[in-house]
């Protein structure tokens, strides 16, 4: 939370994925951290709808989307977490595919709880973003265990007919991406209690522009 924080003070006019991508490297140091679980993911623009894009030289321009996906190792237990920005102002559908998007997170996340089987939350989150007219462009799973390693066995997949239990920790990462236009993701991870679901991550899900 604490990176992703300030990581995003760090969003100017003329900066770089890369460079972002570097400056977090730092933030990460500072905060104590012990490494990255995970090479960083900064992706302006057209360029967040590659849900692996590898931060390069793109230059942010006004009107962009701006996505972190990012994590860090802390005490032998590794983190991840998605937020997609605006930068300056959002168009209009940037707008509507991030309000589609953070719905199929909240839904799937309100369901969670022991005995729901790991292929229904994903159905959840899919739902949503298919019956809005996205279906097609949610290419990827909704999430994925984690732990001691980034990616651990298990994953919520419409595959996986596992039911969650107390102690599971995963990820909730719907994602809409429009080839040649924008992306959004927003990913929490989630850890399944006695009696439902502990959100671990606390920066605001709300469409925020960077001004």
């Amino acid at each position: 939370d604490q990176a992703m924080l300030a990581l995003r003070e760090r969003v100017r006019e003329g900066v770089t994925e890369i460079g972002l991508a570097d400056e977090l490297a730092g933030i990460y140091r500072e905060l104590g951290a012990d490494g990255l679980s995970f090479p960083s993911i900064v992706s302006f623009g057209a360029n967040a709808a590659d849900p692996h894009h590898s931060p390069d030289g793109t230059v942010l321009k006004p009107g962009q989307c701006v996505l972190f996906d990012i994590g860090c190792v802390k005490d032998g237990y590794c983190s991840d977490m998605t937020r997609t920005y605006y930068f300056k102002t959002v168009g209009a559908k940037d707008r509507e595919i991030y309000e589609i998007t953070r719905r199929a997170n909240e839904s799937a996340e309100a369901a969670m709880k022991p005995g729901v089987r790991y292929c229904d939350l994903d159905g959840i989150a899919r739902k949503v973003i298919a019956d809005a007219g996205y279906g097609p462009y949610f290419t990827h799973r909704l999430g994925h265990s984690i732990g001691q390693q980034g990616h651990e066995w298990g994953d919520v997949s419409s595959a996986n007919t596992e039911r969650v239990r107390p102690g599971n920790v995963f990820s909730c990462e719907p994602g809409i991406y429009l080839p040649g236009e924008t992306g959004v993701r927003i990913e929490d991870l989630c850890l399944i209690t006695e009696t439902g679901v502990q959100i671990l991550n606390r920066v605001p899900k709300e469409l925020q522009i960077i001004e």
